[in-house]
């Protein structure tokens, strides 16, 4: 999930919501493993706090994380996909 909000007390609202759901990246970037219900309960709370007319949040679906294989190439810092592990509701 990527982020660019206009503002910056929104900003931090968005980060503060993002840093409890999945790993920060950089910047405006997290990588989230999320059931369907965690996506819908995430998406909720960023909607009370973005402005739709000024903000943009991009999701990127995966797909099922048992048969995500990441391809990702990267300069510089090295990228390691989140640690695949059950999750328990």
């Amino acid at each position: 999930m990527t982020y660019d909000v206009g503002d910056q007390k929104r900003w931090r609202r968005v980060f503060r919501i993002m840093k409890g759901r999945g790993e920060w990246l950089q910047l405006s970037v997290f990588q989230c493993r999320l059931s369907r219900r965690g996506m819908v309960e995430l998406r909720a709370a960023l909607a009370e706090v973005v402005n739709n007319n000024q903000d943009h949040v991009l999701f990127l679906d995966l797909g099922p994380a048992d048969e995500v294989k990441p391809r990702v190439s990267s300069l510089g810092k090295a990228f390691e996909a989140v640690e695949r592990r059950p999750v328990i509701v």
